[in-house]
């Protein structure tokens, strides 16, 4: 293929799809630009079909850090395991193209987006949809396209939507909408938002669409240009008589469907299949139509299961559409941490635990995008025992990293600012049972543990998840859904919002036709849906804490001059260590002159806070001291006032009466009073009187006179005006 540029501009900003130069033995391979950000997209298809009972994708998404013209950290210097942010790319490029490919196609595919240049301007995870989409379609794959992505920000003045926003320009908006589908329908969406309203949310979506809409038509130009080679793809097409053979039990499948415990539905379930196997096919024929047999019952399931909803109104555990399964909520289910919460909704339990640190604890994020780190870090674990099932245990897989940013998002809004609450804040979720919305589990229990934590948040966020049963022209929206019905449904849309609007939304959808009407229906029905268990949130806990556990620290803010930040540090750290070491308080100084001060017991914070103002205090005329003696000299006493200010107490003024030395009157490492007298205003230098004199020892100025005045300058004959540590003469040559 010769070398294919397609440039366009939508929306006010410019983009190019590129092929036939890069990556030509690749089955197809798109690069795609929009301003300088630049990503290289491949799709390869296996030329053999696999034997599998699932269509075989996986997807990469490469962060390349010459891209920002930067060098990896770390000891091997190159690229290793994704970032988060990587991780959450490759899941928004997965899923929307997931639903484009045909029923039955089971050769691998495997999706790489390499990341080239990132130009801190553009962002990089939409047009990775698009070059996909168009890479698929370049190396003729059985694919439903052309599919689309795009971002869409609100502007703060105007109310106007914008289409694929600059960071800039994201970051003034109150909405993150990603938006993913074709020209006829929405496969994905991902939102985050300030409350936002459901009618400004359906706004925000139809005008998505509208914009997918016109990239699809861009891509078609591209792809018009193109010389694609068209491929006879194998689709698995089952023998007839399987599904034959199969649908005679539609009527006892719809029967060990209609349990509520999942496990005894899901044993009665397992155990009509492998009846079915036995009673119904040859040992031959299940050897050799494994996959097609697993595919068939798995049919008959969804079959039994729709039916139910559609015709009957009927769910598996007995509930109507809109109806939320039974509540256990507790606040401050563990002592000792800083904040906890249980939820269980059915059969679904989440145990949330929240972390209060210092701002200097935030995560740091080592990625292309420019985004330094955050300062709100959830984490949600979904270990194998919380489905019964056996597994191994490890770093977090992609679908946890994905939840775990879904109830991220959805607590962003309701933070308090760092200047009103000055910490970094950790929440684990630990999910211990599962049967569906996890992720919305793990939200309102972070609500719980944050709130229990007296983290003073906005408001509450409660979450529900939805489900969508869509056959013909009959269309059941599911409140609340539990994992047979996420699974075997055709939509599992999240929504998590406050009792005044939206904060988060995640969508996949696996049916044609999902329109902004249904969304719309599917908002409404939610928004009941949250109402209802927040109000049970706040049964439980109605507001936040006024006190932080007693196990959390206590963080007391202060600033300081900026040209002080050194002293306050001292060599090397030497200082600020020292206070540490010696309060046991925990001390984070900002560029700015901001000090954060954190200690569990409140006399260590004071105490430590006493250090540092002492360090930047400046002494003033007629302000009283209680300082140390620490150097003692001819003419007087070198008292310390502060860390880094000493005061010169006169011989004259160290007694009531005449002394013929300081030794008289004073010793080093003497705690004794005093009062500045004055402060010369070109050296800075501070001169001392003594509170609470002692009368001079009896004799000690006996036959004696003052050698040196009151600044320290020599009384004697020939000397006046001449300091006591004398410079010597100069000696001129002839």
């Amino acid at each position: 293929m010769n070398k294919i540029v397609e440039s366009f501009e939508l929306y006010g900003k410019q983009y190019r799809f590129e092929t036939g130069e890069l990556a030509k033995q690749a089955s197809g391979a798109v690069l795609v630009t929009q301003g300088d950000t630049t990503v290289l997209v491949t799709a390869v298809i296996s030329k053999e079909e696999k034997d599998y009972d699932f269509f075989p994708l996986t997807v990469d998404y490469i962060e390349k850090m010459y891209a920002v013209g930067r060098i990896p950290g770390g000891y091997l210097k190159r690229e290793a395991r994704p970032s988060e942010r990587g991780t959450l790319n490759a899941r928004m490029i997965d899923r929307p193209i997931r639903p484009g490919f045909a029923d039955g196609f089971k050769n691998e595919v495997h999706v790489v987006a390499t990341t080239l240049v990132a130009d801190h301007v553009n962002p990089i995870d939409t047009i990775c949809v698009q070059g996909a989409s168009a890479a698929l379609m370049v190396g003729s794959a059985p694919f439903d396209g052309p599919a689309a992505c795009v971002r869409v920000a609100r502007n703060p003045e105007t109310g106007d939507f914008i289409c694929n926003p600059t960071y800039e320009e994201e970051a003034a908006s109150d909405l993150d909408l990603v938006i993913a589908g074709t020209r006829d329908y929405i496969s994905m969406i991902e939102a985050g938002g300030e409350e936002i309203s459901e009618e400004d949310m359906l706004a925000a979506m139809s005008f998505g669409q509208t914009a997918i809409a016109a990239f699809c038509d861009a891509q078609q130009r591209f792809l018009d240009k193109c010389e694609i080679e068209q491929v006879e793809w194998t689709i698995r097409k089952p023998d007839a008589s399987i599904a034959e053979r199969v649908e005679a039990f539609y009527d006892e499948m719809s029967a060990a469907l209609k349990d509520a415990d999942k496990h005894a539905r899901m044993d009665k379930v397992a155990a009509l299949k492998a009846r079915i196997l036995e009673e119904r096919f040859t040992e031959e024929e299940r050897a050799a139509w494994k996959s097609d047999l697993a595919a068939a019952l798995k049919k008959l399931e969804k079959h039994a299961m729709r039916r139910m909803i559609i015709e009957t109104g009927e769910r598996a555990d007995g509930r109507a559409a809109d109806e939320i399964r039974p509540l256990h909520i507790v606040a401050g289910y563990l002592p000792r941490v800083h904040g906890s919460g249980l939820f269980q909704r059915g059969q679904t339990q989440v145990l949330s635990v929240a972390t209060l640190g210092m701002l200097n604890e935030w995560q740091r994020l080592d990625t292309i995008e420019p985004v330094e780190g955050k300062r709100y870090m959830h984490n949600y674990n979904f270990p194998p025992y919380c489905t019964g099932e056996v597994g191994r245990m490890g770093s977090p897989k992609r679908r946890e990293i994905g939840h775990g940013a879904l109830a991220e998002r959805a607590l962003i809004p309701v933070l308090p600012s760092e200047e009103e609450f000055p910490y970094s804040i950790r929440v684990v979720s630990e999910v211990l049972e599962s049967n569906g919305s996890s992720s919305m589990a793990s939200t309102c229990g972070s609500t719980l543990a944050l709130m229990d934590a007296g983290v003073p948040i906005k408001a509450p966020v409660s979450g529900i998840a939805m489900g969508l049963i869509k056959e013909d022209d009959g269309v059941v929206i599911l409140s609340d859904i539990q994992g047979l019905e996420d699974f075997l449904g055709d939509m599992d849309f999240k929504v998590t919002g406050t009792e005044k609007g939206i904060t988060a939304l995640q969508m996949d959808n696996k049916a044609r036709g999902l329109s902004v009407e249904i969304l719309a229906r599917a908002l409404e029905q939610a928004k009941r849906g949250r109402a209802f268990i927040l109000e049970g949130m706040l049964a439980t806990i109605a507001a936040p804490r006024e006190q932080l556990s007693d196990y959390a620290p206590r963080i007391e803010t202060i600033h300081i001059p900026v040209d002080k930040i050194r002293e306050v540090i001292g060599t090397g750290g030497k200082v600020v260590r020292g206070i540490q070491e010696e309060t046991g308080a925990q001390i984070d100084i900002q560029e700015d002159g901001t000090i954060h001060i954190a200690a569990i017991e409140g006399k260590a914070g004071e105490a430590a806070k006493a250090m540092i103002l002492g360090i930047v205090k400046e002494p003033e005329v007629g302000e009283v001291f209680e300082g140390e003696v620490v150097g003692i000299k001819d003419f007087g006493a070198f008292i310390k006032l502060t860390p880094a200010k000493d005061g010169l107490l006169h011989i004259s003024r160290v007694a009531n009466g005449r002394v013929n030395s300081v030794e008289d009157a004073l010793s080093m490492g003497d705690i004794i009073k005093v009062q500045v007298l004055e402060i010369d205003p070109k050296t800075g230098k501070i001169s001392l009187d003594r509170l609470e004199k002692p009368d001079a020892p009896e004799g000690s100025g006996a036959g004696s006179r003052d050698r040196f005045d009151r600044d320290g300058r020599d009384n004697r004959p020939g000397r006046n005006n001449r300091a006591g540590n004398r410079t010597p003469r100069r000696h001129h040559e002839g």
